[in-house]
């Protein structure tokens, strides 16, 4: 990333998002992270307002990361309780990921027209009524509907919330607050398997995947009630001409200077509003492109979320019982969190492309031995080693790498819509897989990892051969290695 990156592209265009509708996962580096330890970070003192809207936002991506990963303790006992054929299991899981694409499409001109907060309140309003209705759903209609509810709630705060807390925050605590909100999706998903494994202990019977896709409504509730307590975005409120607002709110979240920081909003909004004619499908942007939606694809086709989802539904093809499938995805979920702070760490030290590459090597051969355990129905001990070495390479690699760079590889004037494109790409071949996957692994269940395997072999030579490596290069020495300028 640049280190002489300016203060409006720097703190203004920067956090994450799941359909990139901003400038957001630019930020996402460790060197964000690093930035905010400066002398003048050390002398901010965190404020009540600011510890509220932080613990708000975790919250928020706790709740994403929950209500996403979920699932995988309910897909057995659904398919008995509904008669559910591996093409409605499929369609069961993916429905969730439609809601999640249409929620993060529509979830950005929600928060411009009503504001972040105010958009965030009815996300939450979305995960309460679909924790609910799944847990109380009569039929397979009505948990496909809540699902889809549950969807749009994920989607919407995958954008709003990242985009929040970046607007809200002080310029020097902004990239360690969103790329918090990251690592709290990392933990959502693992506290997910938890809930799934200390649920099945208590032994409920029929009734044990309703308290499981039910649970998620105290959290939701308590998210809802935060969100009364923070108050609206600066950035939001600079937007509707309501400076004197936006002020007040930077001081009390303990901006060192508000006045200096709401003329950077200001210039960074008249900049923005200059920029939005600028298409990005033109002949000079089609090697960005490439870089976006490949490396979104390939998050995808490694299978990573086809085993989030199905981890129990994996491991019970596998032999392994109810009880103890739940608890091995408890031993996934952590080696997650543990190698996403891990890959955190490296990216701005190792590099992206080289993390991609090492990844891809390692997941390649987890995914072989995945595949091999299930052809030859040996060796089944192995497959939950397997599985968390598979989960290691990919968190330190596909996982922490996609977000910084496709914010990176295109310049600021058309970033919105890269990062969108490429987000989208990700959103969609995750849904497709989703479905796909219980179809595939019927007929055979060593088939799609196989097919992950191989996708892997084939991301490694395009990530040798054609992505370049971002590492200590600045955006604008970037743009003209791509072609761009």
């Amino acid at each position: 990333m640049n280190s002489e990156q300016s203060p409006r592209s720097a703190t203004e265009h920067a956090g994450i998002t799941a359909l990139g509708t901003r400038k957001r996962r630019s930020h996402f580096s460790v060197y964000a992270v690093q930035r905010c330890c400066t002398a003048e970070t050390r002398s901010m003192k965190m404020t009540t307002y600011l510890l509220k809207s932080t613990i708000t936002g975790a919250l928020g991506g706790l709740l994403f990361g929950f209500d996403t990963a979920v699932i995988a303790g309910a897909t057995q006992q659904l398919t008995i309780v509904y008669h559910l054929t591996s093409f409605t299991l499929g369609l069961t899981v993916a429905i969730g990921l439609v809601g999640t694409v249409v929620g993060a499409m529509s979830a950005g001109v929600i928060g411009q027209r009503i504001g972040g907060r105010e958009a965030l309140r009815i996300m939450a309003i979305l995960y309460t009524v679909s924790a609910l209705g799944c847990a109380l759903s009569w039929n397979w209609p009505s948990l496909m509907v809540f699902r889809f509810i549950g969807g749009l709630g994920v989607g919407g705060s995958s954008v709003l919330g990242p985009v929040y807390i970046a607007e809200l925050a002080p310029a020097k605590w902004r990239g360690r607050l969103v790329g918090m909100f990251q690592i709290n999706i990392v933990i959502g998903i693992l506290l997910a398997y938890l809930s799934n494994y200390l649920i099945s202990l208590l032994h409920l019977g029929a009734l044990r995947w309703r308290w499981q896709l039910g649970v998620a409504a105290i959290p939701s509730l308590l998210f809802l009630i935060m969100l009364y307590g923070i108050p609206r975005s600066s950035r939001w409120l600079v937007t509707k001409n309501r400076t004197d607002e936006a002020l007040d709110v930077l001081k009390m979240m303990g901006s060192p200077d508000s006045e200096a920081e709401l003329r950077e909003i200001m210039d960074s909004i008249h900049m923005e509003r200059g920029m939005a004619a600028e298409p990005l499908f033109k002949r000079n942007y089609r090697l960005p492109i490439f870089l976006a939606v490949t490396i979104g694809m390939f998050n995808q086709l490694s299978g990573i979320n086809a085993i989030l989802y199905y981890s129990n539904f994996i491991f019970a093809a596998a032999g392994f019982s109810q009880l103890s499938g739940a608890l091995q995805t408890v031993l996934i979920g952590a080696m997650n969190l543990v190698a996403t702070l891990l890959g955190m760490s490296l990216i701005d030290k190792i590099g992206r492309k080289t993390l991609l590459l090492a990844g891809s090597v390692g997941m390649a051969l987890c995914l072989s031995g995945v595949a091999a355990v299930f052809f030859t129905h040996s060796h089944l001990n192995a497959l939950v080693w397997l599985l968390v070495a598979y989960i290691f390479f990919f968190a330190i690699s596909q996982g922490s790498v996609i977000w910084v760079y496709i914010a990176e590889v295109f310049p600021n004037r058309v970033r919105d819509k890269g990062q969108s494109l490429g987000s989208s790409a990700h959103w969609v071949t995750n849904a497709l897989i989703s479905f796909i996957f219980p179809i595939l692994a019927k007929s055979s269940g060593g088939t799609p990892f196989a097919f992950f395997a191989a996708m892997m072999v084939l991301q490694f030579f395009v990530v040798l051969f054609i992505y370049p490596e971002t590492k200590g290069i600045s955006l604008e020495q970037l743009q003209r290695k791509l072609g761009i300028i």
